[in-house]
């Protein structure tokens, strides 16, 4: 299972530090990704890390930074200079070694948690 949270209400510019807490299998031997639903959009991707490279779509490049504490079984995702438009639902998710997922829109990945809602508003 994996469990997002650290969402919440955020002025412009400001940050956040989101969570994923892995429970069922062991965080370091999957790949692993951050997938955002924003209104009026499909789901894209924000970032993922397999096969010991992260990769950053252009919506995260400078502003977000993801890492993993895997004796803590968890991913965070560090947003800084948050923008009105990143507004929406932020998903973690999963997929074994070797799955051929793609890391702008996460299909592919096997395994989805709920989201935690980020709103960034004045």
């Amino acid at each position: 299972q994996l469990q997002a949270s650290g969402g919440g209400l955020v002025q412009p510019g400001g940050s956040l530090r989101l969570s994923c807490a892995v429970s069922g299998f062991t965080l370091a031997d999957y790949y692993i990704g951050w997938f955002r639903q924003v209104p009026g959009k499909e789901r894209e991707g924000v970032s993922s890390s397999s096969d010991g490279s992260t990769y950053y779509t252009d919506i995260a490049k400078g502003r977000f930074t993801m890492s993993r504490d895997n004796a803590k079984n968890t991913v965070y995702l560090q947003m800084n200079s948050l923008k009105l438009e990143d507004t929406g639902v932020y998903y973690c998710a999963a997929a074994k070694p070797g799955t051929d997922y793609d890391g702008n829109t996460g299909h592919g990945m096997e395994y989805w948690g709920k989201g935690t809602l980020v709103t960034v508003s004045s």
